[in-house]
């Protein structure tokens, strides 16, 4: 199902690029962590959308996020050309630190990021130990749409028809012009990704999240995240819209948790 899936707040925008600063942001200061929980924001989104995640994590999880170039401290950077990019350069990074057990969450555009990054990882032969998806459809089904070729007031138009303006954003006419090239950018890799052809399954666990009364996501379009890989596969469902976990994440963040120490990976 094509169509934007963009959430901008105003600390999104805030930062302004001054050095290389890389694709990964650490939100918490654990070191030798028992996992690294990775998370990729949806179109629109950065890393300060993961912030108040850091709090209710557990004292033994490092906490990182993904900063796509083109927003926040990046804005100043060209936009990834591709979702494989991101997941590829994502991963470069990560196989760069010292070794630890790894778990991926993404949002919507970060869904597919972190299932890149996923493959990524896995062919490097140092697989993530689970994957977590919310609000978009699996890989097979993802891409398409026009909204991306649509003419600046109506893309503005439509993201914030959906809620993915923020009030203080939306009527700003500097900030509208600041961002609508990173949103249209982003919103293109969304509705042009395809995924490669006959891809190796992954052999980590993945968990599904969507809501119900998401526009842009149905339930199966969920379900079919489990023909991924060859683990273990389980959804969970809540009610709300597109962008329901952003105003309290406490309950996504207790799930994800609470699946890690089950699975051992957290103790």
């Amino acid at each position: 199902m094509g169509g934007p899936r963009v959430r901008v707040k105003l600390g999104d925008v805030n930062g302004i690029r001054t050095r290389d600063r890389g694709w990964l942001r650490p939100l918490n200061g654990v070191e030798s962590p028992a996992v690294r929980l990775v998370c990729f924001p949806h179109s629109g989104g950065s890393a300060a959308t993961f912030r108040a995640w850091s709090a209710a994590m557990p004292t033994d999880a490092s906490l990182l996020a993904v900063q796509y170039p083109g927003h926040a401290d990046r804005i100043a950077e060209a936009p990834a050309g591709s979702v494989a990019e991101i997941g590829s350069r994502v991963a470069e990074e990560l196989l760069r630190l010292d070794p630890a057990p790894c778990a991926l969450f993404g949002h919507s555009l970060g869904a597919l990021a972190a299932y890149e990054t996923a493959r990524v990882l896995q062919s490097s032969g140092s697989a993530a130990r689970r994957l977590f998806v919310s609000g978009s459809p699996a890989p097979g089904l993802a891409g398409g749409g026009t909204t991306h070729r649509a003419g600046d007031e109506e893309l503005w138009g439509a993201l914030r028809a959906l809620g993915g303006i923020d009030p203080d954003v939306a009527d700003n006419a500097e900030l509208r012009e600041l961002l609508l090239p990173v949103l249209r950018s982003d919103i293109t890799l969304n509705e042009t990704y395809r995924p490669a052809k006959h891809p190796e399954p992954l052999h980590c666990e993945v968990r599904g999240y969507y809501t119900t009364e998401d526009p842009l996501v149905t339930g199966a379009q969920l379900d079919a995240w489990a023909g991924v890989g060859t683990g273990r596969f389980s959804v969970r469902a809540w009610p709300g819209g597109h962008f329901w976990f952003l105003s309290d994440p406490t309950d996504l963040v207790g799930d994800i948790c609470a699946v890690l120490a089950e699975s051992e990976v957290l103790r």
